[in-house]
């Protein structure tokens, strides 16, 4: 058995496709004449666009409309003035323009990397699929195939690359494997969407599984199993079968409210970066948002946006919306998200350091335009305002202060605006949590960002290998702290949501409907399961188990407890 990261659930039994990838050799010699060289790389990027185009709207078709715009995303990047200027400049320096294409990729592949921020790094994925297309237009080599694959197939390879994926029919394709990516990856998003089981990060997997040979794809434990006897084959062929059944189970969920067992209803929001994500959050059956990541907004670009453009992304996702809440969260900067275009200096701890509301109170001309924007948006549509990572009451005083004079200067200009927006804050540091009461009286809801909170209280990076087991939002002091912020915004009569990973965690509800969370924000794809494992439980229940967990003192006697119930068992 081979352990990978499980990417997306479900099983697939089938024969191995390896997916081999292109030499992609080109030669160092300079052009003979430059100019017909930069017409050689112009006639390509028009035949890459044309190309990307067509398999844009395949995976619309397959998969969506939100990760189609994965793929019409590498049109808008290849078209940056700033990307072609430099590659144009070197062909007419006499480079050809294999290599100047070549250099410039790996120039913003290696900087992708360097952020440390899982979102950003996909950028890294993107570029390197945009190299790997244009390579192959300008040595006249085809892209890689997947439309011709027979019934059964488990696609192989280093990575499956968006291009890829758009050529990818669920109805043949039973499992993918790849020896690189996770679970926020590209590949992981479009298996998810296609319903296909993937297994990611199992390196060594294009060497050790044959072209041919039988395997087994558990995308839910992150498995895979090659040349399985007749005995495994068999109970496997059952797992899928009831993996299956709970799929269609989760369907008839659809349009149903979010309720305990005993009839309790709950919010069920989704967490967005970016304004055409709202209509998945429809798609799937969510009730609103519950964060909008809005520094997606200001990436990939080289200057800030305007109040305008911001204005029109925000009304256009509430205008999706309707009356459901959309919850804006203001920029988000520093720890894992710099913006190369505002030169923040280098800090030796930035998640220590100017991030957050932080950045944007020693900046207040970028809080102040994205106010203006917000405020504006909030006439077309039930719109809520959040500031991120608040850790003392005179940030959150600071904050409204700036939204005071936005207010005022609005209705000065006669624009509309609701003048009676809720303010919200995240509660994602020890010290917001333990002033819970004095923040809840300037605060209209909270919104508990548990992959913060986690990381704070037990001052652990899960992102380090070496002590990333530690990371657990089931830590006996992350439940109590939890508790407690629960029990404030309650004493003060303000609604209490979670934002972070935790409220996606089958394991943790009946924890959260015990302590008295009001709402859940989940990616749009988790909708249904989360209704499905809220529905489990009865109130009074989780509040005996809630009683029995925080009896405990360790997250492995947590854990194994919350495992063992029938509650938390997959359908």
């Amino acid at each position: 058995m081979l352990q990978g990261i499980a990417a997306s659930d479900g099983i697939g039994l089938g024969r191995v496709m390896l997916l081999e990838e292109h030499s992609l050799v080109y030669s160092d010699l300079p052009p003979a004449d430059p100019k017909a060289e930069l017409l050689r790389f112009q006639g390509a990027m028009e035949t890459f666009c044309k190309n990307t185009a067509k398999q844009a709207e395949l995976l619309r078709r397959s998969a969506g409309h939100k990760e189609a715009q994965i793929l019409s995303s590498h049109i808008q990047m290849v078209s940056d003035p700033y990307f072609q200027g430099e590659i144009e400049k070197r062909i007419a320096e006499g480079q050809r323009a294999e290599a100047a294409l070549d250099q410039i990729c790996q120039l913003f592949i290696a900087m992708f990397l360097a952020s440390g921020d899982d979102m950003t790094q996909q950028r890294a994925a993107d570029i390197r699929d945009i190299r790997t297309a244009l390579l192959c237009v300008l040595l006249g080599l085809k892209e890689i195939e997947v439309t011709k694959a027979p019934k059964g197939t488990v696609l192989v390879a280093k990575e499956i690359s968006p291009s890829v994926a758009a050529g990818i029919n669920p109805k043949n394709i039973v499992g993918i494997v790849t020896e690189i990516g996770g679970r926020t990856s590209h590949s992981a998003i479009l298996a998810r969407a296609l319903q296909v089981p993937a297994v990611l990060g199992l390196p060594g997997s294009t060497t050790l599984l044959k072209p041919g040979s039988f395997v087994i794809v558990d995308g839910t434990e992150g498995q895979v199993i090659p040349e399985p006897d007749g005995e495994v084959v068999q109970a496997y062929r059952q797992r899928r079968a009831r993996f299956l059944r709970r799929r269609r189970q989760l369907n008839k969920l659809r349009g149903a409210p979010t309720q305990t067992a005993s009839g309790e209803t709950y919010g069920l929001y989704c967490n967005i970066s970016k304004p055409e994500d709202a209509e998945k959050v429809l798609e799937e059956d969510g009730e609103g948002v519950g964060l909008f990541r809005t520094e997606f907004l200001f990436m990939d670009r080289e200057r800030l946006p305007g109040e305008e453009e911001q204005f029109a992304a925000y009304k256009r996702a509430a205008a999706v919306l309707g009356d459901r809440p959309l919850t804006i969260r203001t920029l988000d900067l520093g720890g894992d998200k710099a913006l190369p275009y505002l030169n923040m200096p280098k800090e030796e701890n930035p998640f220590l350091g100017l991030r957050g509301i932080r950045y944007c109170l020693q900046h207040p001309e970028i809080l102040y335009t994205q106010l203006r924007a917000v405020l504006r948006a909030s006439a077309w549509g039930n719109v809520r305002l959040m500031f991120p990572l608040i850790s003392t009451p005179e940030e959150l005083w600071a904050g409204r202060a700036l939204l005071e004079k936005a207010k005022v200067e609005l209705t000065a200009q006669g624009m509309a605006f609701d003048p009676h927006i809720p303010v919200g804050i995240m509660v994602e540091t020890p010290s917001a949590a333990l002033l819970a009461d004095v923040l809840a009286r300037d605060a209209d809801f909270f919104s508990i960002g548990t992959n913060d909170l986690t990381g704070y209280m037990l001052a652990c990076d899960r992102n380090n290998p070496q002590i990333s087991g530690m990371f657990s939002s089931l830590q006996p002091c992350v439940l109590r702290t939890i508790r407690h912020i629960v029990q404030q915004a309650h004493a003060h009569h303000i609604p209490v949501g979670m934002c972070g990973e935790a409220a996606a965690d089958a394991l943790m509800a009946p924890l959260l409907l015990a302590f008295g969370l009001t709402d859940f924000s989940v990616a749009p794809a988790s909708v249904l399961t989360v209704r499905n494992f809220i529905s489990h439980w009865s109130l009074a229940e989780a509040r005996l188990a809630a009683e029995a967990v925080m009896a405990m003192d360790t997250e492995e006697e947590i854990s194994r407890y919350l495992r063992q119930r029938p509650e938390t068992q997959p359908l």
